[in-house]
């Protein structure tokens, strides 16, 4: 029997002091929720969907109920979620009915398609099950009133999971850029870019600036350089994150655990709200030196 791992993130950037409080809490939270199904037995699949769902459900952060706004004042969310197992993956863009993007994302992952795009999208998840909301429902007012006062404002919530039977799984959910231009969509929907799960190496979860993030397929990347051998999670991490800036002069932050249960944390933005539990204990932090 494997030993679970839980880690979540809910962004990297510069999230201003007013929020800070609340995305250590929220962070924490979802953690505990996915650690419970893990605890219980489950599936890393239902932590990591549970987790992110706490997280999109919270309007402290950009995902879900909270998300940024583009140029037209219209919401538009993109999620991704894959397993380690047989590779599977599913992802969305351009949502704006469905109020758990992250649950449409996983209802994908056993079908052949891979990637479905808005209205579509739409109605797919609703002959699925899912329920449609008015996108007004998820719209807060903080973000109707934004002024773009923090260029690398917080974004992308995500987390990966290792449960007792040695399977991974990993997820990422997004309400994009601020004011972002319409239409665009950043590494979230990009299979590698955002995420990766192979239960042979390890997960990944990224955030930050997607267009950088995608040009060096960054998840797929970290994964790559943990399946060396002799490089830990942290390490991992940390020479992805190394690269992003050193190709691409990129900023962000990824989440990553190994298939031996180890956790690895990177990031070259103000802050990244990211939390973990583990056997031994627990962590919820913000700060880079946390």
């Amino acid at each position: 029997m494997t030993r679970p791992v839980m880690v979540v993130h809910g962004g990297a950037g510069d999230i201003p002091d007013e929020l800070a409080d609340g995305h250590r809490r929220g962070v924490a939270h979802a953690s505990q929720v996915g650690w419970e199904i893990l605890l219980a037995g489950g599936p890393a699949e239902d932590a990591v969907e549970a987790a992110i769902r706490v997280l999109e459900d919270d309007p402290v952060f950009d995902a879900g109920r909270g998300s940024f706004l583009d140029l037209d004042g219209v919401l538009s969310m993109d999620a991704a979620f894959m397993e380690g197992g047989r590779l599977d993956a599913g992802a969305v863009a351009g949502i704006s009915e469905i109020p758990n993007p992250i649950a449409l994302a996983r209802l994908l992952v056993p079908t052949p398609h891979l990637l479905l795009l808005g209205e579509g999208a739409h109605r797919w998840g609703e002959a699925h099950g899912l329920l449609r909301c008015d996108p007004d429902e998820l719209i807060v007012q903080r973000e109707r009133e934004r002024v773009q006062a923090h260029p690398l404002a917080h974004d992308t919530v995500g987390a990966v999971a290792l449960d007792v039977e040695g399977h991974m799984a990993a997820g990422v959910s997004t309400g994009g850029s601020p004011l972002k231009v319409p239409g665009r969509a950043g590494d979230v929907p990009c299979i590698g870019a955002s995420i990766y799960a192979d239960d042979l190496v390890g997960a990944v979860s990224c955030t930050g600036v997607g267009e950088q993030i995608t040009r060096i397929v960054m998840a797929k990347r970290c994964v790559d350089r943990l399946g060396q051998g002799g490089v830990t999670a942290q390490q991992a991490a940390e020479e992805s994150i190394a690269y992003l800036a050193r190709r691409v002069e990129g900023v962000g932050g990824l989440i990553v655990v190994s298939r031996d249960g180890q956790v690895g944390c990177a990031l070259n933005t103000p802050r990244m709200s990211r939390a973990w539990i583990i056997p031994d204990g627990s962590f919820a932090g913000l700060e880079p030196d946390d």
